[in-house]
């Protein structure tokens, strides 16, 4: 198989998943060969570490996995693409989000699915479940359930509780824009920008560009019924509906639209910037809405599986920079560069929450690696393949949180950082230890062409763009 060729990624997950049985396992990290051993870590020797837990329920962080370990959990009822799959459908997902921990953040995590479909129900499974994990990933949850569960879970949960939908897609994206507003002479606090789609992504997205320092009449959101302002004629219904969708409309009064509203080309005219996070294209965002918005525009098309404009269409219409949610084109706006990293640093932290600062400081660290590789129109953010950037940006949002006073391990930036790459080494190196040593069964030579194909492919992509 050539890298030309159309690679069927459905088909060929099938049959490895099979084949494979799962993606991850759990596996000894101490000396288990002897009756002395077994004497060791469990009967009667574990009677010691349980007391100690008992009586200092914190000494749990050290005696237990419960330090580099987070539960994925998930409904399976906004699946990426797939929609409401239910538990079962989503596991496969939460294994592979497990897989990516611990490969890029040297982090344990645990895929767990479940039928819980209230908030309530919600909240009383993850506190039941909070003295086993460190952290909690919150994963394709429907909205607007998804906004109230990660706000109230942050509040009852004494660890960090992380969704990636909205947290990681708004702390990539923020990095993306940092860099692409370097690149065309902007600030981006002074920039304008439209947010196609307030779903989970944008709603988070917004939050963290005003925590930046974006002024609220900078930013024109739009969902499925236009622009968000206070003069539309659901906003009661928004109160009760979703107050943080109501919120936004409060704050930004439409925007520079004001009260007048209107769809997206009339929000895009004169616009410096979108990031569509809406539904799958193409045609979803119009060629003509792009010659519309200002000299050296910014365009992020995050649909998957298909961007809601295709790259090469987007920079016909006149976008210079143009970043999507596919590996397959320049420019991947991929959360697996926020979450395995910023999980590494509020673990090794042992920080009791996460907060827009401690995103901020990891996308800026997303930003700042990027920017001293070299930006070019088709690199502003870094790649899951730079496996450097995770231990900075484990050290960046270590450091914040521990700056933030909610650190129970303060740790410095260069502390931090020693650490990650300490933790994250050691893990590709026994990855790649099972690999060579045929403990983890070799690919089939098709599948490995495939993958060798793959950047070739994106390449040639890239330059038809």
């Amino acid at each position: 198989m050539s890298g030309g060729e159309r690679v069927d990624w459905y088909r060929l997950s099938r049959l490895l998943h099979r084949r494979y049985e799962g993606k991850i396992e759990v596996l000894p990290r101490v000396p288990a060969f002897t009756r002395g051993h077994f004497s060791l870590w469990y009967t009667p020797g574990v009677a010691g570490p349980a007391r100690e837990n008992a009586e200092d329920p914190e000494a749990s962080f050290h005696n237990t996995w419960r330090w580099n370990t987070v539960a994925v959990v998930s409904d399976g009822t906004r699946v990426l693409g797939l929609g409401d799959i239910g538990p079962e459908g989503a596991l496969p997902v939460m294994e592979g989000k497990a897989l990516l921990f611990k490969a890029l953040g040297g982090v344990d995590a645990v895929p767990l699915v479940h039928r819980a479909r209230s908030v309530e129900k919600w909240l009383e499974l993850l506190s039941l479940l909070e003295p086993s994990f460190g952290g909690v990933n919150l994963e394709d949850i429907e909205s607007p359930k998804c906004f109230r569960l990660l706000d109230e879970a942050r509040e009852r949960l004494d660890i960090p509780v992380w969704h990636d939908d909205q947290q990681g897609t708004a702390t990539v994206t923020l990095a993306g824009l940092i860099n692409a507003a370097r690149l065309t002479g902007r600030d981006l606090r002074g920039m304008r920008i439209v947010l196609l789609g307030a779903g989970a992504a944008n709603v988070a997205l917004y939050r963290l560009l005003r925590a930046y320092g974006v002024p609220a009449g900078n930013i024109v959101v739009l969902d499925s019924r236009g622009v968000l302002h206070p003069e539309r004629g659901d906003v009661e219904e928004l109160r009760e509906r979703n107050p943080w969708k109501y919120r936004i409309a409060l704050e930004t009064g439409g925007g520079w639209l004001g009260g007048r509203g209107g769809g997206p080309g009339e929000a895009l005219r004169g616009a410096d910037a979108l990031v569509a996070a809406s539904r799958p294209g193409p045609g979803v965002v119009r060629k003509e809405w792009i010659r519309g918005m200002s000299r050296d525009a910014i365009v992020f098309a995050e649909a998957n599986p298909v961007p809601e404009i295709w790259p090469w269409e987007a920079r016909e219409a006149g976008a210079r920079i143009v970043a999507t949610g596919r590996s397959d084109f320049p420019n991947q706006v991929n959360n697996s560069l926020a979450f395995p990293a910023v999980f590494r640093g509020v673990l090794d932290a042992r920080a009791r929450t996460i907060t827009d600062e401690m995103a901020i400081a990891a996308a800026e660290e997303l930003a700042r690696f990027a920017e001293e590789r070299g930006l070019r129109e088709d690199y502003i953010i870094p790649s899951m393949e730079e496996w450097e950037v995770f231990p900075r940006v484990a050290a960046a949002t270590a450091a914040k949180a521990s700056e933030q006073g909610l650190a129970r391990n303060p740790l410095s930036y260069e502390e931090e950082l020693e650490r990650a790459r300490r933790v994250i080494q050691a893990t590709l190196e026994k990855m790649k230890l099972l690999y060579q040593s045929g403990l983890i069964a070799p690919l089939p030579e098709e599948v490995e062409a495939a993958i060798r194909g793959v950047s070739h492919a994106g390449a040639q992509r890239g330059q038809h763009a």
